[in-house]
């Protein structure tokens, strides 16, 4: 046997040799008056005729995963909720680009540091302590936020708010993953990506329901702090993670905990798992404190180092293809596809969000029946051709849009005026596009007022002296087009096939992939490159539609995405029913052959009898 792989063959096959029912749990932790309990004390095996998933998912586990998938709630709120909040506070606070994208950036670069020290929080504290700090953390941002007056507020409470979002990010799942049984489990990690569009979707109708008074960004920001004090309230009331209690010595806990959260049939392979799992901390190398970090032993475990690129690939290419600048943005490329009113944008971004969650849905019904590589390649493949549309659907609004426009009296030197198509203008952030609601044929290039955004232009008919008693209206940031419904449309598309794939499994996958000692870091360094990359996605995504053009950006998205379908399909395995502790061992074999070979019946079976010898 390779000794890189010792620690990786006692996680998986070891815990084949307590499949019989030698060592019943300690009765300590055991109900005397249960049947199954009585039939584990008594040494007797299961029927070999039950079928644990046709028991169903016992009542308690469904509120644990509830309770714990309110992280995702407020991770897909805050997300949302920027949407709508920005365009009333870009006026308020008169908010150019750069401060823009800040506003968006500085929770995502939070939640990126704080994402990477939750995999240490996680095995110091227990998943439960941590995801209370998230709670508490976020409703504190909550606070700040809605009692911001000025933009330096605005800025620290996103901050805090990101913290929470982060620690939120690399605990959930792993806390849903670890006391769910295999035949569900991937049903109950994909509840937290349910509550995270969820969260989007009712962001989307809180910044609807606000957007009628310039105030309503208080509103729309502050009441996420409603389901952070649920979310810490019940969390007093509920158990730490049954793995994370073995791992720490607290076998009785730990069987207490199973019993409530696992059905009968399956108590005594879990319970089995678990000692076995016991037995390997206890083993010097395995333990706090041995020869090496747990980064280091990754990095030296070549299928925990297979699976970690994996992970971090997946978190990756969900970012890059695109899904925050969808979120994040999807009422500023309403309009700029040339929807005109503030109100209509944010209704119609409160659309697009109940699409994202509505196909989550879909995914909830598949991910245990198609399986996880199925489904993602699927995803990704049209998301791929989402991204097409949409750089085809704005290069039809661009030629669409007035071009030969007009020169405004006496400013044939203003720099303004040298654009001749409103695509060109509005690029400009000193400019603005200007057109007569009457005939589009009569418009004009002018300056902003004071050289960013603003209700009205230096002079001319757009003014705010004139406006709006004269009948033109001022675009600061979109062309009017007749083809305006096909950003929609795009926008639609892309989630239809993003949220059942590409949404939920690369968290899901993560939280399956490592074995115990790996699994917090592993989720931590995974979730800090998805938050890392979502920064790059949330930074860039303005300047680059005035660099490459808006079609350009959307292009570049669809090549992006076309490699993570390759990579997805070299290395993407199907872990769809296999215990935790047995997953790893599918990437035994050269990471782009991972894909493939993961199909083969008998695969993991092979692959340890290979490693023994």
């Amino acid at each position: 046997m390779k000794e890189d792989d010792k620690d990786l063959l006692d996680n998986g096959s070891s815990a084949d040799k307590y499949d019989s029912p030698k060592q019943p749990p300690p009765t300590s932790s055991l109900n005397t008056n249960s049947q199954y309990d009585k039939e584990i004390l008594s040494g007797r095996p299961r029927s070999v005729d039950t079928d644990p998933a046709s028991e169903g998912s016992p009542p308690f586990l469904k509120v644990l995963a509830g309770f714990a998938a309110i992280g995702g709630f407020l991770f897909g709120y805050d997300t949302g909720v920027v949407s709508g909040a920005l365009i009333l506070l870009k006026v308020q606070f008169e908010l150019p680009t750069v401060w823009q994208e800040l506003f968006v950036t500085i929770t995502i670069v939070a939640a990126a540091l704080s994402s990477s020290v939750g995999g240490m929080m996680n095995d110091r504290l227990g998943r439960r302590p941590v995801i209370q700090i998230s709670s508490l953390v976020f409703l504190i941002g909550a606070v700040i936020l809605s009692l911001s007056y000025n933009i330096t507020m605005l800025i620290i409470g996103r901050a805090v708010v990101g913290i929470g979002v982060g620690l939120a990010s690399v605990t959930v799942t792993v806390y849903i993953a670890e006391l769910s049984p295999p035949s569900v489990r991937g049903r109950f990690l994909i509840i937290n990506a349910l509550f995270i569009t969820g969260g989007q979707f009712v962001a989307a109708l809180i910044d609807g329901l606000f957007s009628y008074w310039p105030w309503g960004w208080r509103c729309m920001l502050g009441l996420a702090g409603v389901p952070a004090l649920i979310q810490m309230i019940g969390f007093l009331f509920l158990p730490e993670s049954p793995r994370w209690l073995i791992k720490h010595g607290k076998l009785d806990e730990a069987c207490a905990v199973l019993r409530k959260t696992c059905p009968p049939s399956l108590y005594q392979d879990q319970y089995n798992q678990l000692v076995a799992l016991k037995e390997q901390e206890e083993s010097s190398e395995l333990k706090d404190g041995g020869c090496f970090s747990t980064i280091a032993r990754i990095m030296r475990t070549p299928a925990v180092r297979r699976a970690l690129i994996l992970g971090c690939g997946l978190q990756m290419f969900q970012q890059l293809a695109g899904i925050n600048t969808i979120m994040y943005y999807s009422a500023s490329i309403l309009r700029m596809s040339g929807v005109r009113s503030d109100k209509v944008v944010i209704w119609l971004a409160a659309v697009v969000a109940f699409v994202n969650f509505a196909f989550t849905l879909v995914g909830v019904y598949f991910i245990d029946r198609l399986g996880r590589r199925k489904l993602g390649l699927r995803s990704m493949a049209g998301v791929l051709f989402s991204q097409i549309f949409l750089a085809g659907a704005f290069w039809a609004i661009a030629f669409t849009s007035p071009n030969d426009l007009n020169i405004y009296n006496g400013t044939v030197s203003d720099s303004c005026s040298s654009y001749r198509t409103c695509g060109s203008c509005i690029v400009d952030s000193s400019c603005g596009f200007c057109y007569s609601n009457s005939s589009i044929a009569n418009s004009y290039c002018l300056p902003n007022s004071n050289g960013h955004l603003t209700n009205g232009s230096a002079f001319g008919p757009c003014s705010q002296s004139n406006l709006p008693e004269d009948n033109f209206t001022w675009a600061e940031d979109y062309c009017p087009s007749p083809l305006s419904l096909l950003a929609l449309v795009g926008l639609i598309m892309y989630l239809i096939f993003f949220a059942p794939g590409m949404g939920p499994l690369p968290w899901t996958i993560n939280a399956e992939i490592y074995p115990l000692w790996a699994r917090s870091t592993g989720n931590a360094i995974t979730g800090t490159v998805n938050w890392l990359c979502n920064i790059m996605v949330s930074m860039t995504f303005l300047s680059l539609t005035q660099l490459i053009t808006r079609p350009g950006t959307f292009a570049l998205y669809a090549v992006i995405c076309f490699f993570g379908l390759v990579f997805m399909y070299l290395c993407l395995p199907e872990t769809k029913g296999k215990p935790l502790e047995q997953v790893t061992a599918l990437f035994r074999v050269p990471l782009f052959s991972v894909g493939r070979s993961s199909n083969k019946t008998g695969d993991y079976q092979v692959l340890v009898q290979e490693e023994e010898e």
